[in-house]
Protein backbone atom coordinates (compact mmCIF):
# COMPACT_ATOMS: atom_id res chain seq x y z
CA UNK A 1 0.00 0.00 0.00
CA UNK A 2 1.04 3.75 -0.73
CA UNK A 3 -0.84 5.16 2.26
CA UNK A 4 -0.37 3.51 5.95
CA UNK A 5 -2.60 5.22 8.89
CA UNK A 6 -1.52 5.01 11.92
CA UNK A 7 -4.37 3.44 14.30
CA UNK A 8 -5.68 3.90 17.49
CA UNK A 9 -7.72 1.12 19.08
CA UNK A 10 -10.86 1.68 21.20
CA UNK A 11 -10.43 0.84 24.66
CA UNK A 12 -14.29 -0.51 24.69
CA UNK A 13 -14.66 -2.80 22.35
CA UNK A 14 -18.63 -3.13 21.52
CA UNK A 15 -20.41 -6.47 21.66
CA UNK A 16 -21.54 -7.32 18.04
CA UNK A 17 -24.78 -7.95 17.44
CA UNK A 18 -27.16 -10.59 16.42
CA UNK A 19 -26.62 -11.06 12.63
CA UNK A 20 -30.09 -12.08 12.67
CA UNK A 21 -31.55 -9.14 13.36
CA UNK A 22 -29.53 -6.44 11.49
CA UNK A 23 -31.65 -4.96 9.40
CA UNK A 24 -30.23 -1.81 7.85
CA UNK A 25 -27.88 0.49 8.96
CA UNK A 26 -28.41 0.62 12.92
CA UNK A 27 -24.93 -0.96 14.36
CA UNK A 28 -21.43 0.49 13.68
CA UNK A 29 -18.49 -1.04 14.01
CA UNK A 30 -15.15 -0.37 16.63
CA UNK A 31 -13.45 1.89 14.41
CA UNK A 32 -13.83 4.69 11.89
CA UNK A 33 -11.43 6.70 9.52
CA UNK A 34 -10.61 10.34 9.59
CA UNK A 35 -9.12 12.38 7.09
CA UNK A 36 -9.08 16.73 7.30
CA UNK A 37 -8.66 18.91 4.38
CA UNK A 38 -7.51 23.02 4.75
CA UNK A 39 -6.09 24.66 1.42
CA UNK A 40 -2.65 25.06 3.46
CA UNK A 41 -2.05 21.58 3.57
CA UNK A 42 -4.59 19.64 1.23
CA UNK A 43 -5.63 16.50 2.84
CA UNK A 44 -3.44 15.17 5.56
CA UNK A 45 -3.88 13.83 8.46
CA UNK A 46 -5.35 10.70 8.10
CA UNK A 47 -5.73 8.08 10.74
CA UNK A 48 -7.95 5.71 12.42
CA UNK A 49 -9.49 5.77 15.31
CA UNK A 50 -12.10 4.41 18.34
CA UNK A 51 -16.15 5.40 16.29
CA UNK A 52 -17.25 8.49 17.94
CA UNK A 53 -18.52 11.96 17.40
CA UNK A 54 -17.52 14.59 14.81
CA UNK A 55 -17.58 17.67 16.39
CA UNK A 56 -18.23 20.76 14.19
CA UNK A 57 -19.35 24.38 14.63
CA UNK A 58 -22.76 25.25 14.42
CA UNK A 59 -22.16 27.45 10.99
CA UNK A 60 -20.19 24.84 9.19
CA UNK A 61 -21.47 24.97 5.50
CA UNK A 62 -22.48 21.41 5.08
CA UNK A 63 -25.44 22.11 7.93
CA UNK A 64 -26.18 25.39 6.02
CA UNK A 65 -25.83 24.66 2.51
CA UNK A 66 -25.54 21.11 1.77
CA UNK A 67 -21.97 20.63 0.79
CA UNK A 68 -21.04 16.88 1.51
CA UNK A 69 -21.13 13.20 -0.93
CA UNK A 70 -21.33 9.69 0.69
CA UNK A 71 -20.74 6.06 -1.18
CA UNK A 72 -21.61 3.05 0.16
CA UNK A 73 -20.36 -0.70 -1.03
CA UNK A 74 -20.35 -3.90 0.69
CA UNK A 75 -17.44 -6.17 2.56
CA UNK A 76 -18.55 -9.58 2.17
CA UNK A 77 -16.48 -13.06 4.63
CA UNK A 78 -15.66 -15.55 2.50
CA UNK A 79 -16.09 -19.28 3.93
CA UNK A 80 -11.66 -19.11 3.61
CA UNK A 81 -12.55 -16.01 6.10
CA UNK A 82 -10.56 -13.74 3.84
CA UNK A 83 -12.70 -10.32 3.38
CA UNK A 84 -13.24 -9.31 0.53
CA UNK A 85 -15.49 -5.66 -1.23
CA UNK A 86 -17.46 -6.46 -4.08
CA UNK A 87 -16.19 -3.67 -7.23
CA UNK A 88 -14.12 -1.01 -5.14
CA UNK A 89 -13.18 0.33 -7.73
CA UNK A 90 -16.00 1.34 -9.49
CA UNK A 91 -17.92 2.78 -6.58
CA UNK A 92 -14.55 5.24 -5.50
CA UNK A 93 -14.87 5.96 -9.36
CA UNK A 94 -18.22 7.26 -8.80
CA UNK A 95 -17.35 9.08 -5.28
CA UNK A 96 -14.71 11.09 -7.53
CA UNK A 97 -17.65 12.12 -9.70
CA UNK A 98 -19.77 13.16 -6.91
CA UNK A 99 -16.58 15.68 -5.63
CA UNK A 100 -16.28 17.09 -9.10
CA UNK A 101 -20.16 18.04 -8.55
CA UNK A 102 -20.22 18.87 -5.40
CA UNK A 103 -16.82 21.37 -5.93
CA UNK A 104 -15.39 19.02 -3.04
CA UNK A 105 -11.49 19.29 -3.76
CA UNK A 106 -10.12 16.05 -5.18
CA UNK A 107 -8.68 13.34 -3.16
CA UNK A 108 -6.31 10.39 -4.78
CA UNK A 109 -7.81 7.29 -5.26
CA UNK A 110 -5.07 5.22 -3.57
CA UNK A 111 -5.62 7.13 -0.82
CA UNK A 112 -9.22 5.71 -0.72
CA UNK A 113 -8.52 2.49 -1.63
CA UNK A 114 -5.87 2.19 1.10
CA UNK A 115 -8.01 3.83 4.06
CA UNK A 116 -10.91 1.54 2.70
CA UNK A 117 -8.85 -1.63 3.52
CA UNK A 118 -7.29 -0.74 6.26
CA UNK A 119 -9.83 0.23 8.01
CA UNK A 120 -12.24 -3.07 6.81
CA UNK A 121 -8.61 -5.00 8.27
CA UNK A 122 -9.09 -3.33 11.67
CA UNK A 123 -12.75 -4.29 12.16
CA UNK A 124 -13.00 -7.36 9.78
CA UNK A 125 -14.49 -9.54 12.69
CA UNK A 126 -17.57 -7.03 12.61
CA UNK A 127 -17.98 -9.04 9.01
CA UNK A 128 -21.13 -10.73 9.55
CA UNK A 129 -21.30 -14.51 8.08
CA UNK A 130 -25.11 -14.98 8.02
CA UNK A 131 -26.67 -15.67 4.72
CA UNK A 132 -27.88 -12.10 3.10
CA UNK A 133 -25.39 -9.96 5.17
CA UNK A 134 -22.37 -8.23 5.14
CA UNK A 135 -20.49 -4.96 6.34
CA UNK A 136 -21.73 -2.40 4.49
CA UNK A 137 -18.99 0.71 3.94
CA UNK A 138 -19.85 4.72 4.37
CA UNK A 139 -17.86 7.06 2.75
CA UNK A 140 -18.54 9.78 3.12
CA UNK A 141 -17.30 13.97 3.07
CA UNK A 142 -18.88 17.14 4.86
CA UNK A 143 -18.07 20.83 4.62
CA UNK A 144 -17.07 22.03 7.89
CA UNK A 145 -15.84 25.91 7.49
CA UNK A 146 -17.67 28.37 9.58
CA UNK A 147 -19.49 30.78 7.61
CA UNK A 148 -22.85 31.60 6.17
CA UNK A 149 -21.97 32.79 3.00
CA UNK A 150 -22.84 30.72 0.06
CA UNK A 151 -20.41 29.13 -1.59
CA UNK A 152 -17.68 25.81 -1.38
CA UNK A 153 -15.93 25.56 2.13
CA UNK A 154 -12.41 25.65 2.51
CA UNK A 155 -12.33 23.23 5.02
CA UNK A 156 -13.79 19.40 5.07
CA UNK A 157 -13.52 15.92 7.04
CA UNK A 158 -13.48 13.20 5.07
CA UNK A 159 -14.43 10.13 7.04
CA UNK A 160 -15.60 6.14 6.47
CA UNK A 161 -17.28 4.41 8.95
CA UNK A 162 -18.43 0.29 8.73
CA UNK A 163 -22.40 -1.33 9.51
CA UNK A 164 -23.15 -4.52 10.16
CA UNK A 165 -25.96 -4.88 7.67
CA UNK A 166 -28.80 -7.40 6.80
CA UNK A 167 -31.90 -6.64 4.67
CA UNK A 168 -32.04 -3.09 3.71
CA UNK A 169 -35.92 -3.87 4.16
CA UNK A 170 -37.83 -5.11 6.80
CA UNK A 171 -39.43 -7.17 4.41
CA UNK A 172 -36.59 -8.47 3.40
CA UNK A 173 -36.79 -9.58 -0.49
CA UNK A 174 -40.27 -9.89 -0.30
CA UNK A 175 -42.00 -8.33 -3.30
CA UNK A 176 -43.29 -4.46 -2.39
CA UNK A 177 -45.75 -2.24 -3.52
CA UNK A 178 -45.02 0.38 -4.94
CA UNK A 179 -46.85 3.45 -5.25
CA UNK A 180 -46.03 5.91 -8.80
CA UNK A 181 -45.21 9.49 -7.69
CA UNK A 182 -46.83 11.92 -10.01
CA UNK A 183 -46.04 15.02 -8.23
CA UNK A 184 -43.07 15.54 -6.67
CA UNK A 185 -39.85 14.19 -8.27
CA UNK A 186 -36.67 12.99 -7.08
CA UNK A 187 -34.55 14.42 -9.73
CA UNK A 188 -33.86 17.05 -13.18
CA UNK A 189 -31.66 17.06 -15.61
CA UNK A 190 -28.41 19.73 -14.45
CA UNK A 191 -28.96 18.37 -11.04
CA UNK A 192 -26.96 15.96 -9.21
CA UNK A 193 -29.65 13.05 -9.71
CA UNK A 194 -26.28 11.06 -10.74
CA UNK A 195 -24.36 11.46 -8.22
CA UNK A 196 -24.86 10.21 -4.35
CA UNK A 197 -25.52 13.43 -2.45
CA UNK A 198 -28.02 13.83 0.56
CA UNK A 199 -29.78 16.22 -1.40
CA UNK A 200 -31.60 13.32 -3.40
CA UNK A 201 -32.11 11.59 -0.53
CA UNK A 202 -33.56 14.64 1.42
CA UNK A 203 -36.39 16.06 -1.42
CA UNK A 204 -37.77 12.15 -1.10
CA UNK A 205 -38.74 11.94 2.23
CA UNK A 206 -41.89 13.55 1.74
CA UNK A 207 -43.24 11.57 -0.78
CA UNK A 208 -42.03 8.98 0.66
CA UNK A 209 -43.44 9.35 3.77
CA UNK A 210 -46.83 9.79 1.93
CA UNK A 211 -46.25 6.60 0.06
CA UNK A 212 -45.81 4.69 3.22
CA UNK A 213 -48.81 6.00 5.56
CA UNK A 214 -51.38 4.44 2.66
CA UNK A 215 -49.25 1.16 2.84
CA UNK A 216 -46.88 1.17 0.35
CA UNK A 217 -43.17 0.35 0.16
CA UNK A 218 -41.74 2.40 -1.69
CA UNK A 219 -42.55 4.89 -4.45
CA UNK A 220 -41.11 4.95 -7.94
CA UNK A 221 -40.14 8.04 -10.04
CA UNK A 222 -41.22 9.34 -13.02
CA UNK A 223 -39.44 12.23 -15.07
CA UNK A 224 -39.33 15.54 -14.22
CA UNK A 225 -39.96 17.48 -17.41
CA UNK A 226 -43.23 14.95 -18.65
CA UNK A 227 -43.94 12.88 -15.26
CA UNK A 228 -44.51 10.10 -17.91
CA UNK A 229 -40.81 8.07 -18.00
CA UNK A 230 -39.73 5.54 -15.67
CA UNK A 231 -36.73 6.63 -13.57
CA UNK A 232 -35.64 4.60 -10.54
CA UNK A 233 -37.66 2.53 -8.05
CA UNK A 234 -36.57 4.12 -4.62
CA UNK A 235 -33.22 4.64 -4.27
CA UNK A 236 -32.58 2.16 -6.76
CA UNK A 237 -32.75 1.26 -10.37
CA UNK A 238 -35.37 -0.16 -11.86
CA UNK A 239 -35.74 -3.20 -14.23
CA UNK A 240 -39.01 -4.23 -15.95
CA UNK A 241 -39.11 -8.21 -18.14
CA UNK A 242 -41.32 -7.42 -20.75
CA UNK A 243 -42.06 -10.27 -23.63
CA UNK A 244 -38.55 -11.83 -22.03
CA UNK A 245 -36.90 -8.44 -23.19
CA UNK A 246 -35.03 -6.77 -19.78
CA UNK A 247 -35.73 -2.76 -20.01
CA UNK A 248 -34.17 0.18 -17.86
CA UNK A 249 -33.90 3.46 -17.78
CA UNK A 250 -30.97 4.79 -19.60
CA UNK A 251 -28.05 6.68 -17.71
CA UNK A 252 -29.16 10.45 -18.72
CA UNK A 253 -27.96 13.14 -16.10
CA UNK A 254 -30.96 12.25 -13.79
CA UNK A 255 -30.73 8.28 -12.79
CA UNK A 256 -28.21 7.48 -10.54
CA UNK A 257 -25.34 5.04 -12.84
CA UNK A 258 -26.15 2.30 -9.81
CA UNK A 259 -22.82 -0.22 -9.83
CA UNK A 260 -24.68 -3.28 -9.28
CA UNK A 261 -27.52 -1.87 -11.48
CA UNK A 262 -24.23 -1.83 -14.17
CA UNK A 263 -23.33 -5.69 -12.65
CA UNK A 264 -26.92 -6.98 -13.39
CA UNK A 265 -26.99 -5.60 -16.83
CA UNK A 266 -23.61 -7.57 -17.39
CA UNK A 267 -24.97 -10.48 -15.91
CA UNK A 268 -28.68 -10.81 -17.63
CA UNK A 269 -26.26 -10.31 -20.98
CA UNK A 270 -24.47 -13.39 -19.49
CA UNK A 271 -27.99 -14.61 -19.10
CA UNK A 272 -28.69 -14.34 -22.57
CA UNK A 273 -30.92 -11.62 -22.48
CA UNK A 274 -31.39 -8.69 -24.32
CA UNK A 275 -30.85 -5.74 -22.09
CA UNK A 276 -32.85 -2.43 -23.57
CA UNK A 277 -31.13 0.64 -21.86
CA UNK A 278 -33.92 3.13 -23.01
CA UNK A 279 -37.04 5.33 -21.63
CA UNK A 280 -40.06 3.41 -21.14
CA UNK A 281 -43.52 4.81 -19.79
CA UNK A 282 -45.63 4.36 -16.77
CA UNK A 283 -48.68 4.32 -19.22
CA UNK A 284 -46.96 1.51 -21.52
CA UNK A 285 -45.89 -0.26 -18.88
CA UNK A 286 -50.00 -0.50 -17.76
CA UNK A 287 -50.67 -1.15 -21.28
CA UNK A 288 -48.32 -4.31 -21.90
CA UNK A 289 -49.78 -5.49 -18.24
CA UNK A 290 -53.03 -5.36 -19.50
CA UNK A 291 -51.93 -7.65 -22.56
CA UNK A 292 -50.28 -9.83 -20.41
CA UNK A 293 -46.56 -9.07 -21.32
CA UNK A 294 -45.13 -7.86 -17.96
CA UNK A 295 -43.10 -10.30 -16.29
CA UNK A 296 -41.52 -8.89 -13.70
CA UNK A 297 -40.77 -5.69 -12.32
CA UNK A 298 -37.31 -5.05 -9.73
CA UNK A 299 -34.66 -2.88 -8.79
CA UNK A 300 -31.16 -2.91 -7.89
CA UNK A 301 -28.71 -1.30 -5.99
CA UNK A 302 -25.95 -1.81 -3.50
CA UNK A 303 -28.54 -1.56 -0.12
CA UNK A 304 -30.72 -3.78 -1.58
CA UNK A 305 -28.96 -6.30 -3.86
CA UNK A 306 -32.00 -6.88 -6.21
CA UNK A 307 -35.53 -6.05 -4.91
CA UNK A 308 -38.72 -7.74 -6.27
CA UNK A 309 -41.97 -5.63 -6.85
CA UNK A 310 -44.97 -6.73 -6.67
CA UNK A 311 -47.42 -4.15 -7.13
CA UNK A 312 -47.59 -0.69 -8.36
CA UNK A 313 -50.31 1.66 -8.32
CA UNK A 314 -50.29 4.90 -10.93
CA UNK A 315 -52.86 7.43 -10.52
CA UNK A 316 -55.38 4.93 -8.35
CA UNK A 317 -55.32 1.90 -10.25
CA UNK A 318 -52.90 -1.22 -8.95
CA UNK A 319 -51.67 -3.86 -11.47
CA UNK A 320 -49.84 -7.14 -9.90
CA UNK A 321 -46.55 -8.10 -11.35
CA UNK A 322 -46.36 -11.81 -11.41
CA UNK A 323 -49.19 -13.03 -9.16
CA UNK A 324 -47.05 -11.21 -6.26
CA UNK A 325 -44.03 -13.11 -6.23
CA UNK A 326 -40.31 -12.70 -7.10
CA UNK A 327 -39.97 -14.05 -10.64
CA UNK A 328 -37.38 -16.07 -11.96
CA UNK A 329 -35.11 -13.45 -13.61
CA UNK A 330 -34.83 -11.35 -10.59
CA UNK A 331 -34.09 -14.57 -8.63
CA UNK A 332 -31.32 -15.96 -10.79
CA UNK A 333 -30.01 -12.18 -11.03
CA UNK A 334 -30.06 -12.33 -6.79
CA UNK A 335 -28.92 -15.78 -6.72
CA UNK A 336 -25.60 -15.21 -8.80
CA UNK A 337 -24.79 -11.73 -7.26
CA UNK A 338 -25.05 -13.76 -3.44
CA UNK A 339 -22.81 -16.28 -5.18
CA UNK A 340 -20.53 -13.84 -6.07
CA UNK A 341 -20.28 -12.19 -3.20
CA UNK A 342 -19.74 -14.84 -0.90
CA UNK A 343 -17.27 -16.85 -3.15
CA UNK A 344 -19.93 -19.78 -4.17
CA UNK A 345 -19.83 -18.42 -8.07
CA UNK A 346 -17.16 -17.83 -9.79
CA UNK A 347 -16.41 -14.51 -10.08
CA UNK A 348 -15.46 -13.92 -14.17
CA UNK A 349 -15.49 -10.43 -14.39
CA UNK A 350 -12.79 -9.80 -12.08
CA UNK A 351 -15.53 -7.65 -9.32
CA UNK A 352 -14.33 -9.24 -5.91
CA UNK A 353 -11.22 -7.27 -4.57
CA UNK A 354 -9.32 -9.05 -1.49
CA UNK A 355 -8.80 -6.75 1.05
CA UNK A 356 -4.72 -6.32 1.28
Amino acid sequence: MKYQFPVIRTMNPKVKPDESKLGFGNYFTDHMFVLDYNAEQGWHGGRIVPYGKLVLPPAARVFHYGQEMFEGMKAYRRENDIPVIFRADKHIERAQDANVRMCIPDIETELIVDAVNQLVDVDKDWIPSAEGTALYIRPFIIATEPKLSVGPSVSYIFAIILSPVGSYYDEGIAPASVYVETEYIRSVLGGPGYVKVGANCANTFLPVKNATSMGYNQVLWLDAKSRKYVEEIGNANAFFVIDGEVFTPPLAGTVLPGITRDSAITLLRDFGYYIREEQIAIEDIYRLHAEGRVQEVFSTGTSVTVSPVGKITWKDKEIVINNGEMGPVAKRLYNELSGIHTGKIEDTHGWIQPIK
